[in-house]
């Protein structure tokens, strides 16, 4: 595949204000677009919405003055979860839905991710179409007069969204919720959705001032949600990102419940057959999911590695860790509240608990060692590396398993080894990392 030059694997991200998240380079970005999407559709429009980050005005101007420059219909639908995007792209018909968020990261940073018409991420093959027409747009002909675009704001995004997710809330009734919104794309949405579903909610980092998204909050974390939950005797806690498609849970004693957990409940509550995740994923999920009769597949680590395969094979369910969860047959991309809807509504249908299902699966102790080489690439072809692996596997012999990956952005090679003894999956790893630091030395 064609090298994207500004696309990464969800999108354009970077500090907002610098290249490429420069208003002229946008606004640049936004026609491109505009011009591949009326290539397909004369008469195109384009959802925009976007976090609680302070640069998101500026951006969504500059895009918004891209597309209509081309002759593009802008709909703007305003602070909403990156998968509220998604739903109303494909509840209006438009061509095509942009987010404005840096998900997880701080506020300085910002993103530019696009949705295909059906709500689904933009195809690699029309992001690289919108690249190669960055550099036309010098020399397209002017567009004026009526055939400008327009933009209109939709007033009814969040009522229509939240319509959505209701749909498939489970009764709630009697449940004790704390909920940390992160001052981001979800601080309004999730606690009424819960609260329309019959939860007694306490809400924390609902007062987003552009700069405050992610700060000391939210699913990367989580001390202050678990404090909260064990001293306010609460059932459990659950925590989004700052664009809302992940969710992660902490259970009754603050204990954290995140995507291997909620896999494995939602394969048992299914009866998937099978379940999709990375290889990071716990060695403990994989034997539990066995004994449900369900096989796991792993994927590399990112959640469009996993949705690809969940298509290739004809599957609906799969997600990270992290809790960027795929619940295909209800919604095409992650999306962290109808994640922790699904989540409890299987909780509640099984007759278990948050609590329950952290003790019973027991995660196999993992360790992993960042070794710095000089060619990363070099070393996944290493007989010497290659003869290391195999001998760890062996000492293994089946109770546990080895991984190497190198770095997107370094040049590192990560030593991931994981087993049921600690101090066994420690010695193997040492004696592995060895053996690639001696071999990427000299690569």
């Amino acid at each position: 595949m064609t090298e994207r030059k500004y696309f990464g694997t969800d999108g354009v991200r970077a500090v907002a204000g610098e290249f490429p998240l420069t208003p002229a380079w946008v606004m640049t970005l936004g026609a491109a677009a505009g011009e591949v999407f009326k290539r397909r559709n004369p008469r195109a429009s384009v959802v925009i919405g976007k976090d609680t980050r302070q640069s998101g005005d500026m951006i969504e101007a500059a895009l918004a003055a891209g597309l209509t420059s081309r002759g593009v219909t802008v709909v703007h639908v305003g602070v909403l979860p990156t998968p509220g995007v998604s739903y109303l792209t494909r509840h209006l018909g438009a061509d095509a839905g942009v987010v404005i968020s840096a998900s997880h990261n701080p506020y300085q940073d910002n993103g530019i991710k696009f949705f295909g018409p059906g709500g689904q991420k933009l195809s690699d093959a029309t992001e690289l179409e919108i690249e190669a027409a960055i550099d036309e747009v010098p020399a397209l002909p002017p567009v004026t007069g009526i055939d400008l675009g327009s933009v209109t704001n939709y007033a009814e995004a969040e009522r229509i969204y939240l319509g959505f997710l209701r749909g498939h809330a489970p009764d709630l009734t009697g449940l004790k919720v704390a909920m940390d919104c992160a001052n981001g794309a979800a601080y309004r949405v999730g606690p009424k959705v819960f609260q329309a579903a019959g939860a007694d909610v306490f809400a924390v980092y609902t007062t987003p001032d552009g700069r405050n998204i992610n700060r000391g909050c939210g699913s990367t974390h989580l001390e202050h949600l678990q404090r909260l939950v064990r001293e306010g005797d609460y059932d459990l806690g659950v925590a989004f990102d700052g664009d809302a498609d992940r969710a992660l849970f902490v259970d009754s004693r603050g204990n954290v419940v995140h995507g291997d957990h909620m896999l494995l409940l939602g394969a048992r509550a299914r009866g998937e057959a099978a379940v999709v995740t990375t290889l990071m994923a716990n060695m403990g999920l994989e034997v539990k999911l066995k004994e449900a009769g369900a096989r796991l597949e792993r994927t590399a680590v990112g959640d469009r590695y996993v949705h690809e395969r969940l298509h290739e094979q004809g599957l609906t369910l799969g997600g990270e860790q992290s809790g960027h969860m795929l619940f295909l047959d209800v919604s095409p991309t992650g999306d962290g509240v109808l994640t922790a809807l699904l989540t409890l509504g299987h909780m509640r249908e099984l007759g278990t608990t948050l609590d329950e299902l952290h003790d019973d699966l027991v995660m196999f102790p993992q360790t992993l060692v960042n070794v710095r080489v000089a060619d990363k690439k070099a070393i996944s072809r290493d007989g010497a590396v290659q003869a290391a692996v195999a001998e760890a596997e062996a000492r293994l012999n089946g109770r546990g398993r080895v991984n190497l990956r190198p770095s997107g952005t370094e040049n590192l090679i990560r030593v991931m080894v994981e087993g049921p003894d600690e101090a066994e999956i420690h010695e193997v790893a040492r004696t592995l990392a060895g053996v690639v630091e001696a071999r990427g030395q000299g690569g």
